[in-house]
C-alpha cells in the first residue's frame, strides 16, 4: 500500500509468523468442494458465486469454521489455463465484483482461458463473520484531523481508541486470525477446493502483498503472478504509511498544477501555489463552518484522497473546490462528499478489516509520543494527508490483539512474475515496485513513466495491457536492462469536463471503484 525508505534489518523478518501452519489443507483434512450458482448482474452476466468453509485458525482444521464468499466467470475456451484469482486490495477491499471485471476487461481470447475467481478474504463484505467493530465510525463531522489543540489530539485519540477496543470487545475470539497469512492460507484453500495443482494470482495494491506472501508460502502452488501498484513489503505497516503522505501530498500538488493549466475553466488563478493556498484557506473555512453540517476539515480531506489515487476524478473535485471558492456554493462540495468520500472511507466493514489485517500483521508504536513526533515531522513538509492518515491508522496503537512479525517475501523458487508500478502512484509509491522486482528473483517489472493512478493494467493503457495480456497468454515476460525491464507512456491525464474529452472511461472508473482504497 505504501512506501519508506524502511532499512531491511537482519532478524527483522521471519518467513512465516510464529503459530501460523505452513501444512496445506490437503494435508490437514479433506478437501471441501465449491457449488456454484448464476449471480450475474448487469454488467457481468456470467458471473457465478459460492462458498468456501475454512478454518478460523489454519493450525487447528477440525477447529471453528468460518465461511468464505466466492465469484466466478468460467472458462469457455476448449483448453482452460486453470483459475486466476483477483484481488482488488485494502485490507478489507470485496473481489467478487473484480472477478466479473477482470474477466470483461481482458481481451476475449485471454479471459476465455481462466476460471476468474474472485473471492471476499474473511471478515470482508459476504464472508462470515462479516467485521463491523464500530459502526458509524466516520460519520460526519469527525473533529479537525490537525491537532492544532490538545482539545483536538484528545478527541481524534478517543475515536482511535473507542474503535480498537470496540473490536476488542466484539471479536475478541477473532481477531487474532484477521491478518495475512491467515488470508493466505484461505487462498490455499480455494485452490484446493477448486481441484487445481497451481493458481495464478492477479492483485492490486495491498493485494500485491497478498500475493507475494501467498508466493512465499505455497511457491510451488503459484503459475503465474501479476501484481500491480506494488507495496514495499519492507515498510509494512508503519513506515509505509508514513511514506504514502509524502507522496499524496506530491499528487495533491499535481492536482493543483492541473487546475491551474485549466484557469479557463475553473477560474482559480495560473499559479499553483496560490491555489494551493486557496484550497487550505477552504478547508480552514469549513473547520469553522462545515458545508451542509457533513463537510468540515477532515472530511474535504476525505474527498479529495481519492484524487490522490486515480486523476480521472479530478474534474469533479475541481469543480467542487471552484464552486465554493468563487462562488460560495456548497451543494457541489457535499455532492462530491457523497460520491468520493464513501469511497475511502470504504465503510465500515471494510475499515474494520483494514485495521485488524494492518494492526495484527506487524508491530506499530504503542506509544503516542512517537505518532506525535513524527507526524508533526511529516506535516511540516506534506500537510495535505498527514494528520488524516495518522488517525486512520492510530487505533494499531492501541490494538487489543498482539502483533506478528512481517513475512520476508524474497523469493527465488517462482516462476516469472510480472509487476506493474507507476512512477508518480501516491498510495504505493515507485520504490515499492523496485524493491519487489528485486526480491522476486526472476520477475519483470513494467514501469508507466510518469503516471500517478493506483492500478494501471485494465484502465485503458494498451501498452500496459499487451505486456498482460501476453503474460497471462503464455507465461512470457519482458526482460531488459536496467532498474525495468520495460517502460510505457502514461495515460494522459484528464480534460476539464466541459470539454468533453475527461479520460475517465467506463472501463478505467470501474476499476478505481472497486479497488481498495488505502491499499
Amino acid at each position: 500500500m505504501l512506501c519508506a525508505a524502511a532499512a531491511v534489518v537482519a532478524g527483522s523478518f521471519t518467513a512465516v509468523p510464529a503459530g501460523a501452519s505452513t501444512q496445506h489443507p490437503a494435508q490437514a483434512t479433506r478437501a471441501a468442494t465449491v457449488t456454484w450458482k448464476k449471480c450475474g448482474t448487469t454488467d457481468y452476466p456470467t458471473l457465478q458465486c459460492g462458498s468456501l468453509k475454512v478454518p478460523l485458525d489454519h493450525a487447528n482444521p477440525h477447529g471453528k469454521q468460518i465461511t468464505l464468499a466466492l465469484s466466478r466467470v468460467p472458462h469457455t475456451a476448449k483448453t482452460s489455463q486453470g483459475p486466476l484469482l483477483v484481488n482488488p486490495g485494502g485490507p478489507g477491499g470485496s473481489g467478487l465484483t473484480l472477478a466479473g471485471f477482470v474477466a470483461s476487461a481482458l481481451p476475449k481470447t485471454v479471459a476465455a482461458q481462466y476460471d476468474v475467481i474472485g473471492f471476499d478474504p474473511r471478515g470482508v463484505g459476504d464472508s462470515t463473520p462479516a467485521l463491523d467493530c464500530k459502526t458509524g465510525h466516520f460519520t460526519p463531522v469527525r473533529p479537525d484531523s490537525v491537532p492544532g489543540t490538545p482539545a483536538l489530539e484528545r478527541a481524534n485519540l478517543t475515536r482511535a481508541q473507542s474503535f480498537a477496543a470496540a473490536c476488542g470487545k466484539k471479536y475478541a475470539s477473532v481477531l487474532p486470525y484477521i491478518d495475512t497469512v491467515s488470508a493466505v492460507q484461505d487462498m490455499d484453500s480455494i485452490r484446493q477446493a477448486l481441484g487445481a495443482r497451481k493458481i495464478s494470482y492477479f492483485g492490486y495494491s495491498y493485494g500485491t502483498y497478498l500475493g507475494a506472501v501467498y508466493a512465499k508460502l505455497f511457491p510451488e502452488r503459484v503459475r503465474r503472478l501479476v501484481l500491480d501498484s506494488i507495496v514495499d513489503p519492507t515498510g509494512v505497516w508503519y513506515d509505509d504509511n508514513i511514506g504514502q503522505d509524502y507522496a499524496f501530498n506530491d499528487r495533491h500538488r499535481a492536482l493543483m498544477a492541473w487546475i491551474a493549466k485549466y484557469d479557463s475553466t475553473y477560474k482559480l488563478g495560473t499559479d499553483p501555489e496560490k491555489i494551493e493556498a486557496k484550497w487550505y484557506t477552504m478547508r480552514a473555512a469549513l473547520a469553522k463552518k462545515p458545508a451542509g453540517g457533513k463537510v468540515g476539515a477532515s472530511e474535504l480531506e476525505d474527498i479529495f484522497i481519492p484524487g490522490g489515487y486515480y486523476n480521472g476524478y479530478w474534474p469533479r473535485l475541481a469543480e467542487a473546490f471552484a464552486a465554493y471558492v468563487n462562488d460560495k456554493e456548497s451543494g457541489p462540495l457535499e455532492k462530491a462528499y457523497d460520491n468520493f468520500a464513501a469511497i475511502d472511507a470504504s465503510g465500515d466493514n471494510g475499515y474494520s478489516v483494514y485495521t485488524s489485517v494492518q494492526c495484527r500483521d506487524t508491530s506499530w508504536p504503542r506509544g503516542w509520543n512517537q505518532w506525535r513526533k513524527d507526524n508533526w515531522q511529516v506535516y511540516e513538509k506534506a500537510p495535505f494527508m498527514a494528520w488524516n492518515n495518522a488517525w486512520y491508522n492510530a487505533p494499531c496503537a492501541f490494538w487489543p490483539v498482539p502483533s506478528q512479525h512481517p513475512v520476508n517475501i524474497a523469493n527465488g523458487k517462482l516462476p516469472p512474475v510480472l509487476l506493474f508500478q507507476a512512477t508518480d502512484d501516491a498510495a504505493t509509491p515507485h520504490q515499492g515496485g523496485a524493491t519487489v522486482h528485486r526480491l522476486l528473483y526472476g520477475s519483470s517489472l513494467v514501469v508507466e513513466q510518469g503516471g500517478g493512478n493506483h492500478g494501471i493494467t485494465l484502465s485503458g493503457n494498451a501498452c500496459l495491457d499487451k505486456y498482460l495480456s501476453t503474460y497471462l497468454t503464455n507465461g512470457k515476460v519482458p526482460r531488459g536492462r536496467g532498474e525495468a525491464d520495460a517502460v510505457c507512456e502514461k495515460t494522459p491525464d484528464p480534460k476539464p469536463l466541459a470539454a468533453k474529452a475527461a479520460s475517465t472511461s467506463a472501463r478505467g472508473s470501474t476499476l478505481h471503484g472497486l479497488l481498495g482504497f488505502r491499499g
